[in-house]
Parts: C-alpha cells; sequence; structure tokens
C-alpha cells in the first residue's frame, strides 16, 4: 500500500539554508506556516537516506512562487548498490506556482519488479530557479511510495 515513506526514521540533507528560521526541518513538517528557503546560487539539493529500503512513486511539492525550482533532477541510490552511484531516476519541471504539484517517479509497478526498484536514498537537484538569485522555497515535500 502506498503512503509516505517521510518518517522519523528519514535524514534529511540540503546544500543549504538562507538562515535558521527556515531551516530544513521544516521541510516536512506539514505546517503550511513554515518552509525551507535555501541560500543564492545554484544548483541546491535535498538529499534523504531512508531507514529501509523503499519505492518511490510520486514526489509531492509545494513551493513559493517565485522561488521555485523550475528544472530538478531525481537521482537514486538503488538498494543493491555497493557503490555510492546515483542513478537519474526522472526529471521534473514544477511550474512557477504556490499550490502543490506531485510528479511520478515510476511507471506502474509489477509485483516481481519491486526488490529491482528499492532505493535506499533520493536526491532532488535543483539546477534552474524561477528566483534571480538561484534560491529555492519549499512549504512541503513528501515522496509517495512503498516500503
Amino acid at each position: 500500500m502506498a503512503g509516505s515513506l517521510i518518517d522519523p526514521d528519514t535524514k534529511i540533507k540540503v546544500s543549504s539554508t538562507l538562515d535558521r528560521s527556515v531551516g530544513k526541518r521544516y521541510l516536512t513538517d506539514r505546517s503550511p506556516e513554515t518552509c525551507w528557503t535555501s541560500s543564492q546560487g545554484l544548483p541546491q539539493t535535498i538529499q534523504m537516506a531512508f531507514g529501509q529500503p523503499v519505492i518511490p512513486t510520486t514526489l509531492s511539492i509545494t513551493f513559493q512562487g517565485g522561488f521555485v525550482g523550475t528544472k530538478c533532477s531525481v537521482y537514486s541510490q538503488p538498494n543493491d548498490s555497493t557503490l555510492s552511484e546515483w542513478v537519474l531516476l526522472r526529471q521534473v519541471f514544477p511550474e512557477d506556482v504556490n499550490r502543490v504539484q506531485s510528479f511520478q517517479l515510476r511507471e506502474r509497478i509489477e509485483e516481481n519488479e519491486s526488490a529491482a526498484l528499492a532505493v535506499t536514498q533520493l536526491k532532488l537537484v535543483f539546477e534552474e530557479s524561477s528566483d534571480f538569485f538561484g534560491r529555492i522555497t519549499i512549504y512541503d515535500l513528501d515522496i509517495i511510495g512503498m516500503k
């Protein structure tokens, strides 16, 4: 059954933070009043390490208009990887709007494929921003999938 893959065991790292009042802990707190804002400059990244192998299917993200990562590469680290290599899962192109945007990371998953699709980490790399200075502001981030 699909659900949020971000839980208390998920470790999140970000490339930068503008200041403590807009820190990474606000990425997933589900509050519309708080957000994460990066410092200026591109690229900006968000890396998530899950407590167990997961199969991500959907990226759900809410930006602040004007501070949107308009080109985002989503990378995964396979569960069976003995190396620290990142594999491009998908590129997404969010709109410059203030609403929830969802992006399919995988098409339909067959039962016999599930072990091969499991990952231990995801990395979002924002290569372009609608902000002239390259800042990104996210009010909510979620990864939907199966554990």
